[in-house]
């Protein structure tokens, strides 16, 4: 099955700068439907109105108030949220955090700095090839 482009990606960063490069880096490989949240708690309530559907979420692991460990948690607790692929994108290489994050669901990492074609084949690795 094709993966659709025009699919909601929900990014998550409390760095406006760093939610524009995703933005970019997203447009680049030709996703233009994103949408921003600033930490976790943001994200969460979007992931739950009515009408949000949503094909992946790229997440930061540093936030405050709720950080991107802990909303990858809630967003697998969740019945309606559970299948939605989820990226997450951490400064920290330590495996401790990789393995926490794998134990807690994720479906991929990246570590920063990284660029599109990074994101790309991670993207690939979560949604099949586009």
């Amino acid at each position: 099955m094709a993966v659709d482009k025009n699919m909601r990606v929900l990014i998550v960063d409390d760095y406006k700068s760093m939610l524009s490069i995703l933005r970019k880096l997203l447009e680049q490989i030709n996703f233009n439907n994103v949408e921003e949240a600033i930490d976790g708690s943001e994200a969460l309530e979007k992931l739950k109105e009515d009408d949000a559907k949503y094909g992946l979420i790229i997440s930061d692991w540093n936030m405050e108030p709720m950080n991107g460990i802990q909303l990858l948690r809630q967003v697998r607790e969740e019945d309606a949220l559970k299948l939605i692929p989820f990226i997450m994108i951490s400064a920290e290489s330590k495996s401790e955090n990789v393995i926490a994050a794998k134990d807690a669901g994720v479906s991929s990492f990246i570590v920063k700095p990284f660029n599109a074609g990074t994101l790309k084949a991670k993207m690939v690795s979560v949604l099949g090839q586009f």
